[in-house]
C-alpha cells in the first residue's frame, strides 16, 4: 500500500518586513512603497510601531489578521543595508528565513500589480541583495508591488534612481491606495492559509481589476 503522504506545511510569516528609506527626503516615494504597506497593517491590525536601536529599525509586534502573533519591521539601514536589521531580529527571536515575507518595489511590474513568490534572486533590487547575503538563502517569501518604469524610452541609471526615489503622480493616488489595500488581503491571507495558497488567489489580480 502506498504510504500516507501528509501535504506540505503552509509557509506562513512570523515577521512582516517592508524595505525602504528613513527620513522626510524619502517618504512615500516609489521605493518606500514597503514601508507604506507596514504602515497599514500597522494601522490595520492595531500595532503600535516605534524606533528600536536594536534592530536599527522601526519595529512593532502584536496580533495580526489571523489572531496570532505577528512582528513588523522597517528597516533604519538605508536600503542597500536593510539585510543587516532583518538579520538582527532573526537572529534574537531565532525565527528561520522562510517566515520572514520581504516587500519592496519592483519596476518590473506596473503600478497596481503585485507579485507573491516564495523564494527567488534579488532581480538587482539592492535591498534584497543585502537580505539575501544577510539570511544567507534566497529561500525566504517575498511580495512585490509594482512601481512601473520611467517614461523615458532610453532609460539611464539617473533615470532609473529620479524614478525610483520620485514620488507617486497625484494621477496615481487611486490606483496606488487600491493595490495596497490588496496587497493587505494578500498578506492576511498568507498568515491565515499560508503563502501558496495567497499566491493562488492574488498573483492574478491588480488595481483597477482587468479581466
Amino acid at each position: 500500500m502506498p504510504e500516507n503522504t501528509a501535504p506540505p506545511t503552509p509557509v506562513v510569516p512570523q515577521l512582516i518586513v517592508g524595505l525602504g528609506n528613513p527620513g522626510a527626503k524619502y517618504d512615500r516615494t516609489r521605493h518606500n512603497v514597503g514601508f507604506m504597506l507596514v504602515d497599514q497593517l500597522a494601522k490595520s491590525w492595531q500595532i503600535p510601531l516605534s524606533d528600536n536601536k536594536k534592530f536599527q529599525a522601526v519595529f512593532g509586534e502584536g496580533i495580526g489578521a489571523h489572531r496570532g502573533k505577528i512582528r513588523l519591521l522597517k528597516p533604519q539601514t538605508f536600503m542597500n543595508l536593510s539585510g543587516q536589521s532583518i538579520r538582527a531580529l532573526t537572529d534574537w527571536y531565532k525565527l528561520p528565513p522562510e517566515s520572514v515575507l520581504v516587500i519592496y518595489d519592483e519596476m518590473d511590474l506596473p503600478l497596481g500589480k503585485l507579485r507573491l513568490r516564495l523564494s527567488g534572486s534579488a532581480g538587482g533590487h539592492n535591498g534584497m541583495k543585502s537580505a539575501i547575503a544577510h539570511l544567507g538563502t534566497q529561500n525566504f517569501p517575498r511580495l512585490r508591488l509594482g512601481i512601473g518604469k520611467p517614461r523615458s524610452t532610453a532609460v539611464e541609471d539617473k533615470d532609473t534612481v529620479s524614478h525610483v526615489l520620485g514620488q507617486f503622480a497625484k494621477s496615481e493616488a487611486e490606483i496606488l491606495a487600491g493595490v495596497l489595500n490588496l496587497a493587505q488581503d494578500a498578506v492576511s491571507m498568507s498568515l491565515k492559509q499560508g503563502i501558496e495558497k495567497a499566491m493562488s488567489l492574488y498573483n492574478n489580480r491588480s488595481f483597477p481589476e482587468t479581466d
